[in-house]
């Protein structure tokens, strides 16, 4: 591996160097093969013995300056002024073939001066569940931080019981999160916050450079990346579960999500997370939290904002406004091409709640009622129609889509075929991550995971030999609670 350390380079506060502690007998779950090509990572020849003590932590490779990044963050909306990685090492920073710098991160790979009396460890559950979904989320086209391996540690991890150990490689643009801004604000650290937002515009928004005020136009930027982000969440069924502070990576990627799911049945309050008790980070609510944790970040540049305080909460308060007045228009976008319709028109908002109350009232599958719809723009309606109670409310809508659809001038096929495009048949599905963790768990058996990790490759496909992965559970297959990985 060929390693540029630009974290490392950052003032000695920003981080802990810290070397990952070794596991007792590394074996390869997974490696990302294509993903280590795009990295450019020089791997040829390596046995599956060498990989495993890569990305376990037992043998650290020449270059890597591994160490852990200090932070803060609001939990549930209480803020804790000091969190940091606590089961997570990066090891380094590499230039992708796109010349885009990447992350290398390990996680449950010992414990940090962060750790917080933790044991910096994974079980296997949560990383089978982070690769399934990392993986599930780059196939769907949603920004997300990517697995690279997961390793089995070959020893047991201590929490409500004794489970089998893994390490997870996380590889991201970058992790630096609203919540590492939060670490410096708290600590009245000016210059800080001034280095970790010019570092932040150098590495992903150089464009800012040019503006006549780069601070504001580093928070307008990142605010524009989170709204798109949350909107392709609600386009997909997704809910993150844990949108904490030190959760939002600034560069607009998903992380941290291990309480997360995909919607099975419908419904806009849906909750995962059995931490989530109240509901913050319900489906419905993610729109508003991403805006909330941006208007924490924004608290943190106030004084890089304008000399002014005045000033500067008029600059950032205008950043939250445009963000709350913009989100409503592009969630409509991405729910009109889930519809098919490639024109705008005043009762689109109508048309689109009418249908979602419908699924609601009928507690219809979200990933395949889109996709029976798209099967119907020149065909046959009636799985469609079979996802709901009322067929006479059913048909009436569909009347209502159609007349409005042909208005656009596209023909049948062609709208078919852009549905078919933009709403999957392959979720990974939460029955279907718990059952493959059950294997792997219970039974040493990753066949289960291997499984659904060919599935979820190509979610627009129907093919037959992945037909169990199309279909929405029985009800007594749904999962109502998910479980964060520390």
């Amino acid at each position: 591996m060929k390693f540029d350390n630009s974290y490392a380079r950052l003032p000695e506060r920003f981080s802990a160097a810290v070397l990952p502690t070794p596991v007792k007998a590394p074996q390869l779950i997974a490696f990302n093969h294509p993903l280590a090509d795009e990295l450019g990572l020089d791997i040829s020849g390596l046995a599956d013995d060498r990989l495993a003590a890569i990305f376990s932590g037992n043998t650290v490779p020449q270059g890597a300056e591994p160490l852990a990044m200090a932070y803060a963050g609001h939990q549930f909306g209480g803020f804790v002024p000091q969190l940091g990685d606590g089961r997570a090492i990066l090891l380094g920073e590499v230039i992708d073939r796109n010349g885009k710098r990447r992350d290398i991160q390990l996680k449950g790979s010992g414990p940090t001066p962060f750790s917080r009396r933790g044991d910096g460890r994974a079980a296997l559950g949560p990383v089978l569940r982070e690769y399934i979904v990392s993986e599930a989320m780059y196939a769907l086209g949603i920004p997300a931080t990517r697995a690279l391996a997961a390793v089995l540690s070959g020893e047991r991890v201590q929490r409500e019981i004794g489970l089998p150990g893994g390490v997870f490689t996380r590889v991201a643009a970058s992790h630096i999160r609203v919540g590492t801004f939060q670490f410096f604000a708290a600590r009245e650290d000016d210059d800080g916050i001034k280095a970790l937002a010019d570092y932040v515009i150098d590495r992903h928004y150089p464009d800012a450079t040019q503006a006549d005020n780069p601070y504001l136009a580093l928070l307008q930027a990142i605010a524009a990346r989170q709204l798109d982000l949350v909107a392709r969440w609600l386009m997909a069924g997704f809910i993150h579960g844990v949108m904490n502070t030190d959760n939002m990576a600034v560069s607009g990627e998903t992380i941290d999500f291990g309480p997360c799911a995909f919607l099975d049945e419908y419904h806009p309050n849906k909750v995962f997370s059995s931490i989530d008790a109240q509901g913050r980070y319900a489906y419905n609510n993610q729109p508003g939290i991403a805006q909330w944790n941006i208007a924490r970040l924004a608290e943190c540049l106030l004084p890089l904002l304008d000399p002014e305080a005045e000033k500067a909460a008029e600059l950032a308060n205008a950043v939250l406004a445009e963000f709350a007045g913009n989100f409503p228009g592009r969630w409509l976008s991405g729910m009109r091409q889930k519809l098919g319709l490639v024109t705008e028109e005043d009762d689109d908002t109508a048309l689109v709640q009418a249908l979602l109350a419908m699924m609601q009232a009928s507690e219809a599958d979200f990933t395949l009622t889109f996709r029976r719809l798209s099967h119907a723009a020149d065909g046959d309606a009636e799985a469609f129609r079979g996802m709901f109670i009322d067929l006479a409310a059913a048909d009436a809508w569909l009347a209502r889509w159609r007349t409005r659809a042909e208005r656009d001038g596209v023909s049948a096929a062609q709208r078919k075929a852009a549905m078919l495009s933009i709403n999957p048949t392959i979720i990974p599905r939460n029955h279907r991550i718990e059952e493959l963790i059950a294997a792997a768990v219970e039974d040493g058996d990753f066949e289960p995971f291997h499984d659904m990790l060919a599935a979820i490759a190509k979610p627009f496909e129907e093919r037959d030999e992945f037909a169990v992965y199309m279909q929405a559970p029985m009800n007594h297959e749904r999962v109502s609670r998910t479980f964060c990985g520390t």
